[in-house]
């Protein structure tokens, strides 16, 4: 019997002392760039470095990854938390390169605001995701009367690994999207709208970043998501990467294809008007340009800006015939030129690295960015 306790008592002791089962590690490459140590410009991040550090934003994904050529999906990006329909957001949109299916524009552009989500799917997909978001506004509470509807919809051409001409997007994948949205962290890489896209030479995706501003300058913040799918010669903290890892555009006959396409989605808390949205817009692709993007001709590059700050959110449901709203002068825009290109430049490098290696429809495969060797090199060079 005292045998058979002792016996007992010994693998108590062991099990205590074994160490717990824990989940698979995240490959050691699988880290945001700032994670490697590599910070880029001078203004300080979000508490999430993302575009959900714009109080009330939110983003919603859905990924279709299924047998060996289906790699796409959706990405939706709410403004806030109410009906935004009736509750509409200055907004503005800039045109980089105009090689690309942008759905909304033209209301956009005319009158100033945005009435939907936005969301952003592959190339030939547009019109299911468009249709679908005009179900989610009639859907909406309020929204009865309502017999117009600008759904804002961009793309990008995910055809080398997926299946783009099976439209396998439905718009229950939209609208689950739009229903899973949240704040907090937002997931990158080959997730969502960016699942089949390549960037730069390697495989790229959903990216996110964010930039705050100090007290001292209104403490503004601006936040970027990107769903990455151009090319060039990719540039790390001013590095030229993809020179030294022999993969650029113009090296030989199968790098001289630089088309593909860029979506920016910048939002910020600041009370921006459409015009200065367009202003900050247009910043964004500097912060495209510092990652060695060169804008090709088949390169469908937009950005779409829009201001969550209720002083110019409401102004349009003024009751009288003039409206009246506060925005920021002209002179105080500078800092946020300046946080837009800096989180654009930071999110499509997310972007880059967060990715997986993928193979897709045809047996074709892009390879991730070898984010270890990046990170040695960035930092030899800074030394």
């Amino acid at each position: 019997m005292r045998t058979i306790l002792a016996v007992l008592l010994i693998l108590a002791v062991l099990l205590i002392l074994a160490p717990l089962p824990s989940s698979p590690a995240a490959p050691p490459e699988h880290r945001r760039v700032r994670e490697w140590g590599i910070e880029l410009g001078v203004l300080p991040p979000g508490p999430l470095d993302a575009i959900t550090d714009v109080a009330g934003v939110r983003v919603g994904q859905v990924t279709l990854v299924a047998g060996d050529s289906v790699r796409t999906g959706v990405t939706v990006v709410v403004p806030h938390p109410g009906n935004v329909f009736q509750d509409k957001c200055a907004a503005a949109i800039y045109v980089g390169n105009g090689f690309g299916k942008l759905t909304g524009i033209a209301q956009v552009q005319e009158l100033g605001y945005l009435e939907t989500p936005i969301a952003l799917t592959n190339t030939l997909d547009v019109p299911t995701a468009a249709a679908a978001l005009v179900d989610h506004v009639l859907r909406q509470p309020g929204n009865e009367q309502v017999q117009s509807v600008n759904p804002v919809v961009g793309e990008t051409n995910d055809g080398r690994l997926n299946d783009i001409r099976g439209r396998h997007l439905r718009r229950e994948h939209v609208l689950e999207a739009l229903a899973s949205a949240r704040g907090g962290p937002v997931a990158e890489g080959a997730v969502g709208a960016g699942t089949g896209t390549v960037c730069l030479g390697f495989k790229g995706g959903i990216g996110t970043a964010s930039r705050r501003l100090p007290p001292s300058l209104g403490g503004f913040t601006v936040g970027v998501l990107v769903q990455s799918n151009f090319g060039g010669i990719l540039q790390v903290a001013g590095v030229p990467v993809g020179r030294r890892l022999g993969r650029y555009y113009l090296k030989d006959e199968v790098t001289r294809a630089a088309d593909g396409s860029c979506m920016i989605v910048v939002a910020t808390d600041a009370p921006l008007g459409a015009r200065n949205l367009e202003r900050l817009a247009k910043r964004a692709m500097l912060g495209l340009a510092r990652t060695g993007g060169v804008s090709a001709n088949g390169s469908g590059d937009f950005v779409v800006a829009f201001s969550t700050d209720p002083r110019v959110r409401t102004a349009h449901r003024s009751a009288g015939r003039t409206e009246i709203h506060e925005e920021l002068r002209n002179d105080e825009a500078s800092p946020l030129f300046l946080a837009a290109i800096e989180a654009t430049e930071e999110a499509i490098l997310n972007s880059l690295f967060m990715a997986r290696t993928t193979t897709g429809v045809g047996g074709a495969r892009v390879e991730a960015l070898p984010a270890a060797q990046v990170a040695e090199m960035v930092k030899r060079a800074q030394r």
